[in-house]
């Protein structure tokens, strides 16, 4: 039987299990490993060749390097940054940090890494380096290809090439993935605890975000569904591809060696794994559903070119995985917990050699399209309207009362978040009751209600015309802040996360998972800065000043990415001053009822001024966006946003006046649960405490009137005679004898 450490050299996938009694199936070997790259390139040349992508131009020819160099760059960038997605959510999440699996024991230097820990941080490091060259490459070839000239080092390329980088869009979106991914290749390379790791996926994630705001999708007819739907579909496929690429790697490491001490965790990863890459092929396949009928958007066009027919053959590629991953959960792991069948690794090591070849002629193909001319126009029309041109849209009809329900553009990044919400909601409610426990219907109620507003507010009317009226985008902003996180925080999704994820155990479990990073987050440091009731009430009033009054705004209404963070920041700023008054769900602390009461009010206060001061303002916010729109209905633009004033402070004050009142209700409800308390501890004591408290009262008032008659009776004794009667009352005393006898006292008499 080969050794773990010779799988990797290993002439077949997998090796012939050995003698019974200790035997195991090794992993993929490296030759193997590497036909997914070369399946990868092979696809992409077909692709390219068949879509005439790599063909020469008749005008502004780069020549042969760089209509060939340019997408193998960016092949060798997508499998670079898939592998340290994949090994950092393997680090993260799914492996075991060291080989005692005690969390506890992060910090102990004594304690040994676990070796597929540390394989799948190598890899992700090693990709590191070939992400941030990679990076480069695409860069600089993407310049050559936009300039229609070949690379050069003379003065002239390189100072064009600094105008790229520094000026053009997508010269400055691979210059940002560039820096991204070399802060990331460093991390990987000294960082070790689990809560820097998780920063550096959680930077990894976003170096994802300039690849989705060039090319095609920024360019179409619906550039910010495309946009979103992209960067859906990329967070997706690094996570999917990822995983099985650090499945294939640590194949030969995770069945464990008992010479080593190490175990086999084949099962646990395996089915952690699972369930991730469960959501990330829906994700993955419906994002490119969404992506490609925004870009394709007739049956001709998708059947009869060259780009409709890669969309074709890479959607069926994607469900041939989704079918693998589907035998993987329904047979592969639940034969793996059944005395670690041979038969069952044999197969389980063949499927993922198969989902590897397959996923890198999926990634061929998905590059390919990527150089490939969609069939609709990828420049503005010479005669575009203002409004497309600041905005991307052409401007709505006229807004009446009944297009407040009817003019919907689907934001696909918050449709799939409420989608995510409302799913997992469920599961964990369906987990829970399995157990035996209840979940509340009100609950479950408000959190799909709060998911439903959401999206209203995100993709409806309020979206729809918040981009060209100042008094429907202040609808759309209080909605957001103050009426969806008043529905989503009354549905504790935070309590029921942690009532149905399971706890990972010490030993070979030691891993972090959500349960655990869930907990850590809520007891944190910065949960309990931004938790805290006055930081909370704080961000709540006085970021919109700021947003409103500073660059801010204009920035969110004229850039998708500004528009984005804005919902979110806003969002998570309601949903944490929510929280903190009328929340369920666990702090780590929460402000007296009075005080939350004072804090209200203030809030009111301060929406009141708000929007005093925006309806009598005569200066024009985001005069650069909402001057130039070119809006021939309505009112004039100043006199929205003086409407608009009106909105906030009317829409403000009514959802806080309804968190008001449940506060009030909580208070009142908390003084009953105080009483029911008491009176219960009261009958199991036999009112023991309100005994006590009477016993005290009665030694008070005792030891009062004993000091009122001593009182009395030294106000009866004349001044000055009080020693001679205590003297005549001691000699008129009788005393007694030993016999008990007693006889007058006679000293006085004898003196």
């Amino acid at each position: 039987m080969p050794s773990v450490r010779s799988s990797a050299t290993a002439p077949s996938p997998v090796p012939k299990p050995g003698a019974r009694g200790g035997a195991s199936v090794a992993g993929i070997s490296l030759p193997w490993q590497l036909a997914g790259l070369a399946v990868l390139f092979l696809a992409l040349a077909a692709a390219l060749i068949f879509s005439g992508a790599s063909a020469a131009r008749q005008v502004s020819d780069p020549g042969e390097l760089v209509r060939w160099g340019l997408p193998v760059a960016k092949a060798i960038h997508n499998v670079s940054v898939a592998t340290v997605v994949g090994g950092l959510i393997f680090a993260v999440g799914i492996l075991p940090k060291n080989l005692g699996g005690s969390r506890s024991r992060e910090k102990d230097v004594d304690a040994p890494e676990h070796p597929a820990f540390a394989r799948a941080l190598a890899v992700a490091a090693a990709a590191g380096a070939a992400w941030t060259l990679s990076a480069v490459a695409v860069l600089v070839l993407t310049y050559a290809d936009v300039a229609g000239q070949g690379l050069s080092g003379d003065a002239e390329f390189t100072r064009s090439l600094v105008y790229f980088m520094t000026d053009i869009e997508t010269g400055k979106a691979w210059l940002a993935v560039t820096i991204i991914a070399a802060v990331v290749t460093t991390a990987l390379f000294g960082v070790r605890s689990l809560t820097g790791l998780a920063f550096t996926l959680l930077l990894a994630l976003i170096g994802l975000v300039p690849t989705a705001l060039i090319g095609h999708s920024s360019s179409s007819s619906d550039h910010e569904g495309a946009i979103n739907s992209l960067g859906l579909h990329l967070v997706g496929v690094s996570t999917w591809v990822g995983g099985i690429i650090m499945l294939a790697v640590l194949s030969g490491i995770l069945t464990g060696s008992k010479n080593k001490g190490t175990p086999d965790i084949t099962e646990q990863t395996l089915r952690r794994f699972s369930s991730l890459a469960g959501f990330a092929f829906v994700l993955v396949f419906a994002s490119g559903v969404i992506n490609a009928a925004i870009r394709v958007t007739n049956p001709a066009d998708l059947f009869g070119s060259a780009y409709g027919q890669l969309i074709i053959a890479k959607s069926l590629a994607t469900l041939v995985l989704g079918g693998i991953g589907f035998m993987h959960r329904q047979w592969v792991i639940p034969q793996l917990g059944k005395n670690g069948s041979m038969s069952a690794r044999r197969v389980l090591w063949q499927l993922v050699l198969v989902e590897l070849l397959v996923m890198g002629a999926t990634s061929g193909l998905a590059v390919a399209l990527g150089r490939s001319a969609p069939p609709q126009p990828t420049t503005y029309a010479p005669d575009a309207s203002p409004s497309f041109i600041l905005s991307g849209y052409e401007l709505p009809p006229e807004l009446t009362p009944e297009r407040w329900l009817t003019e919907w553009r689907l934001d696909w990044l918050w449709v799939g978040i409420a989608l995510f919400g409302a799913v997992t909601y469920i599961l964990g409610i369906i987990k829970v009751r399995k157990r035996g426990d209840k979940w509340s219907w009100f609950r479950t109620a408000n959190w799909l209600i709060g998911l439903v507003v959401l999206t209203y507010i995100t993709s409806g009317p309020p979206a729809v015309y918040g981009r060209v009226l100042f008094s429907a985008h202040m609808v759309d902003h209080m909605a957001l802040t103050m009426v969806a996180p008043i529905f989503l925080v009354l549905g504790a999704p935070v309590t029921l996360a942690l009532r149905a994820l399971p706890a990972r155990g010490e030993g070979i479990h030691g891993s972090r998972g959500l349960r655990e990073w869930l907990l850590l987050f809520v007891h944190s440091k910065f949960s309990q800065i931004v938790t805290h009731p006055l930081f909370a009430a704080a961000n709540f009033a006085g970021s919109i000043v700021l947003f409103y009054y500073s660059d801010l705004f204009s920035l969110a209404m004229r850039e998708h990415v500004g528009h984005e963070l804005m919902n979110v920041h806003f969002l998570l700023t309601g949903y944490i001053f929510v929280l903190s008054m009328i929340g369920s769900d666990p702090l780590p602390r929460r402000a007296p009822y009075p005080m939350r009461l004072l804090l209200l009010l203030a809030t009111m206060g301060f929406h009141a001024f708000f929007g005093v001061a925006i309806m009598g303002g005569t200066g024009l916010l985001a005069a650069d966006y909402f001057g130039n729109l070119g809006r021939a209905w309505g009112p004039s633009a100043i006199g929205d946003q003086q409407l608009g004033g009106a909105v906030a402070w009317g829409i403000g004050e009514v959802p806080t006046l309804l968190v008001a009142i449940g506060v009030a209700v909580l208070w009142s409800r908390s003084d009953e649960r105080e009483t029911r308390r008491v009176d219960r501890a009261a009958d199991r004591n036999n009112d023991a405490d309100l005994s006590a408290y009477n016993d005290m009262f009665a030694r008070l008032a005792d030891r009062d009137a004993k000091m009122a008659n001593r009182t009395t009776q030294a106000s009866r004794t004349p001044q000055g005679s009080t020693t001679a009667q205590a003297e005549r009352s001691n000699a008129e005393r009788p005393t007694t004898d030993s016999a008990g006898q007693t006889e007058p006292n006679t000293k006085l008499e004898g003196r």
